[in-house]
């Protein structure tokens, strides 16, 4: 994989992070019809805190166990494929669903958005699961050109965060209501429909092309 073709997909399979509706989305919309773009900026800071920290432990990680067992990843490869196949599915049965569930709660009131953003990620089981499976298979196909492959992978996906997160929060500060709309469902189903293929094609490589 080129490196054009390898931040298209980092862009492509974060969808299923980033635009994922979660307590840490939910609560930026909550703290944002105050705090508007600036507290989506706040929660984007947090949510970096935490994952850049994760991203770097785990590259660290897997770069050692690569070199000491290159099988690694061809299991990674298949659990992240399988993984990305499951969110596809659970995100396009969320869109048909006709009316989201906690789309207007969440009691959650503070004055620092950053360490909401901080706490939210860290204590989403979701973007652990997500970081565990299909952001695995992300660092290996990073870690093709070392630590600098990693830092290009992260900052193909992060910038998703910060502009859904501000985003959204924009649009909340001005009263418009994002989740709920027909046209969030149908992106979230044709980006469902793109990670079918990036999760099949993920396993098929893993199963049917060389291991290096």
């Amino acid at each position: 994989m080129d490196l054009f073709t390898f931040v298209a997909t980092v862009v492509a399979v974060t969808a299923s992070g980033a635009l994922a509706p979660g307590p840490l989305f939910f609560t930026n919309i909550t703290h944002a019809t105050k705090s508007g773009a600036k507290g989506g900026l706040a929660f984007s800071v947090g949510h970096t805190i935490f994952e850049v920290s994760l991203v770097l432990v785990l590259a660290v990680t897997l770069q050692t166990v690569i070199e000491l067992q290159p099988t690694i990843k061809l299991v990674v490869g298949i659990v992240g494929g399988t993984a990305l196949l499951i969110f596809a599915f659970m995100q396009i049965r969320s869109a048909l669903e006709r009316k989201a569930e906690g789309e207007a709660k969440s009691g959650v009131s503070s004055r620092s958005p950053l360490l909401l953003g901080t706490l939210f990620t860290g204590l989403n089981p979701y973007f652990i699961l997500w970081w565990f499976t299909v952001g695995i298979t992300l660092i290996i196909l990073a870690l093709e050109w070392g630590f600098l492959g990693v830092l290009i992978m992260y900052i193909s996906h992060v910038w998703m965060d910060y502009a859904w997160l501000i985003g959204t929060a924009y649009l909340a500060k001005r009263g418009t209501n994002l989740a709920g709309r027909k046209g969030y469902r149908l992106i979230m189903i044709i980006f469902s429909l793109i990670l079918v293929y990036f999760g099949a094609r993920f396993i098929y490589e893993s199963l049917f092309l060389p291991q290096s």
